[in-house]
C-alpha cells in the first residue's frame, strides 16, 4: 500500500517541482541500478514523445532543460509519467494498490511496534484504516515518527551531542533550514502580469540581517564564500544548450538565474515547439527562513506565508526587477501552472529541505563525511553500507537566523544503522528522515541519496519478512547482514565508490 498527499507521486522530482541534484560522476557510478532505470527512463520519454532537434536526439546524456544545477534538467510531468510506468506492472498483478491524495493522521501501537495507520483523503476527509507488519515513512516531513511516538530529532543538536565542529553549543531544535515554494515561467510576448500580493511590500523590503541588502534583489550571497554576489537574469539567452557543463565541482552554475534551472531549452526542440524556455524558479530569494513549517502550531499559517513570498518574487520579477538595458520589471514572465501541475501556478507541494530525523542506532556527523576533516582519507567507511551519496554539505539559511553553511564533502556511505530507530522495530525513515544531523542532513537529502535510502529501507522490510526477523537484527547479526548486503548488490545497489575526491 502506497500512499500520496498530493496528485503526482515523486515528491521532491514531482509535486516539489525540483530538478535532480546529482553528484559529478551520476552518468557512470554513484546510484542505484533503479534510480538509473528512472534516469534512462526520462530520457527515452523524451525522445519518444518530444520533438528534439537531430543533435539534441542524439546526445547521449541528453540535458533537456540545459540546467546548470543537473545533468538532467527536466519537466516534472516527464518524471511523473515515468515513475507511474515503473510501478504499472505492480497495480496490474495486484501487488501495489496507491491511496492518493491521502495524507497520514493517526497511527496505532503496540509496545515497539506500530500496528496501523488511518489516513486521511485531503479533499474529502475520507479515512482509511491501513494495517501492515511494516511501515516506511517516506513523508517530506516524517509525519509518521510523530503520528507513532517514535523517537526522533529536529533542528540543530549541540556540539556537546554530536562533535560536530560546525555544530552550536547549545541545541536548536526549532532551528531549520528554509522551505521554498517553487514554480515555474516561461518568457512570451504580452503582459502577464499576476495581482499584486496582499503583502507584497513586506517581501520587497524585507532585508535578513545577514544578506547585505534586500532579499528580493539579484544580489546575494554566494553559498560557498557568503560574499554578496551579483547574479544576472536573462530570459531566453542566445546560448547553445548543447554547450552547457552542469557540473558542481567546476561551477555553482547560478550566474545567470533564468539557465541555472531551466528546464525546457527551446533550442534543443523542433523551431516552434516551445515559445520560450522554461525556467524553474528555486533561488535564494525563494528561501522561507522566518518561521519553522514542523512541529509548530501555526505550521499552515507559515506554509501559507512561504507560498506568498513565492507570488511577491514573481511580482518582483514582473514589476521592479532591474532589467539589462536599464529599465525595471519583465511583464512577459508566464506563470506556468500547467508545468506543475497546480490551479495556483505554484508547485504543488512545498520544497522541505529538513526533515523530523529518527533517533538512530547509528547517526551520521559532520566528521564522518566533511571533507575539511576527513581529507585525503575519504569518508567513514560504514561496515554495514546500504547505498552510497555525494553532495556538498549545502545547507540553506535556517529559522534561528543563520547563513548559508556550503562546505566540502567527501564521497559517502548509506550505513543500515542509519535506517534503524533505536526503539520501533517495525517502522523504517524511507526519506530525508533517516539518521542524520541538521548538518549531515544537507549532503544527505539529494533525490539519488533520498531514493537509495528509500529503496534500501523497502528491500530491508521485505528481506525481514522473508526471514522472519528484524531490521536490528540483521544490522547487528554478521550472517544476516551479509546475506541481505548481497540481495542489494544483486539488485544494483552501489555499496561503495571507486577511487574518487570529494569537492
Amino acid at each position: 500500500m502506497l500512499t500520496e498527499e498530493f496528485d503526482w507521486l515523486g515528491g521532491q522530482l514531482t509535486s516539489q517541482a525540483v530538478p535532480p541534484d546529482e553528484h559529478s560522476w551520476v552518468e557512470r557510478f554513484g546510484v542505484t541500478a533503479s534510480y538509473r532505470a528512472l534516469r534512462d527512463g526520462i530520457r527515452d520519454y523524451y525522445r519518444r514523445h518530444y520533438p528534439l532537434t537531430a543533435a539534441a536526439r542524439t546526445w547521449r546524456d541528453l540535458n533537456p532543460g540545459a540546467g546548470h544545477v543537473s545533468r538532467l534538467c527536466h519537466e516534472p510531468r516527464v518524471a511523473v509519467a515515468v515513475l507511474e510506468g515503473m510501478l504499472s506492472p505492480y497495480r496490474s498483478n495486484g501487488r501495489l494498490r496507491v491511496l492518493q491524495p491521502f495524507v497520514p493522521a493517526a497511527a496505532d501501537t503496540d509496545g515497539d511496534r506500530v500496528t496501523s495507520v488511518t489516513l486521511r483523503h485531503r479533499d474529502t476527509g475520507e479515512l482509511a484504516h491501513v494495517a501492515a507488519p511494516y511501515v516506511l515513512d517516506a513523508t517530506e516531513t516524517g509525519e509518521l515518527l510523530r503520528l507513532s511516538g517514535t523517537e526522533y530529532v529536529t533542528g540543530f543538536e549541540s556540539q556537546a551531542e554530536t562533535g560536530e565542529p560546525s555544530a552550536p553549543p547549545v541545541a536548536q531544535p526549532g532551528n531549520m533550514q528554509a522551505v521554498s515554494v517553487c514554480f515555474a515561467v516561461d518568457h512570451v510576448d504580452g503582459d502577464h502580469t499576476i495581482d499584486r500580493p496582499e503583502r507584497y511590500a513586506f517581501w520587497r523590503d524585507y532585508t535578513p540581517p545577514f544578506w547585505g541588502g534586500p532579499l528580493l534583489s539579484f544580489r546575494a550571497p554566494s553559498p560557498r564564500t557568503l560574499l554578496p554576489t551579483e547574479r544576472i537574469f536573462d530570459p531566453n539567452p542566445d546560448d547553445d544548450p548543447l554547450l552547457v557543463d552542469a557540473d558542481q565541482r567546476r561551477n555553482p552554475g547560478d550566474h545567470n538565474l533564468w539557465t541555472f534551472r531551466r528546464i525546457a531549452a527551446r533550442r534543443l526542440f523542433e523551431p516552434g515547439a516551445y515559445d520560450s524556455d522554461i525556467c524553474l524558479v528555486n533561488w535564494p530569494m525563494l528561501d522561507y527562513f522566518e518561521q519553522p513549517v514542523i512541529d509548530v502550531p501555526d505550521a499552515a499559517a507559515n506554509l501559507a506565508a512561504a507560498r506568498e513570498q513565492a507570488y511577491s518574487v514573481l511580482y518582483w520579477l514582473q514589476t521592479e526587477a532591474p532589467r539589462p538595458d536599464g529599465g525595471t520589471g519583465f511583464p512577459g514572465l508566464r506563470l506556468r501552472g500547467d508545468v506543475t501541475g497546480s490551479a495556483d501556478g505554484l508547485a504543488q507541494a512545498p520544497y522541505i529541505r529538513e526533515s523530523r530525523r529518527i533517533l538512530a542506532e547509528y547517526t551520521v556527523v559532520e566528521q564522518d563525511l566533511a571533507l575539511a576533516v576527513r581529507g585525503d582519507k575519504g569518508a567513514v567507511s560504514y561496515h554495514d553500507s546500504v547505498g552510497v551519496g555525494m553532495y556538498r554539505i549545502d545547507l540553506h539559511p535556517s529559522t534561528g537566523g543563520d547563513h548559508y553553511i556550503d562546505v566540502g564533502c567527501c564521497p559517502f556511505q548509506i550505513p543500515l544503522g542509519s535506517l534503524i530507530p533505536r526503539r520501533v522495530d517495525n517502522l523504517l525513515p524511507a526519506g530525508k528522515n533517516i539518521g542524520t544531523t541538521h548538518i549531515t542532513n544537507g549532503a544527505y537529502r539529494l533525490h539519488p541519496v533520498e531514493w537509495n535510502a528509500g529503496e534500501a529501507a523497502g528491500a530491508l522490510a521485505a528481506f525481514c519478512l522473508d526471514r522472519g526477523c528484524t531490521p536490528r537484527e540483521v544490522r547487528n547479526t554478521p550472517g544476516l547482514l551479509a546475506e541481505f548486503q548481497s540481495r542489494l548488490d544483486r539488485e544494483g545497489v552501489e555499496r561503495h565508490w571507486p577511487d574518487v575526491v570529494g569537492y
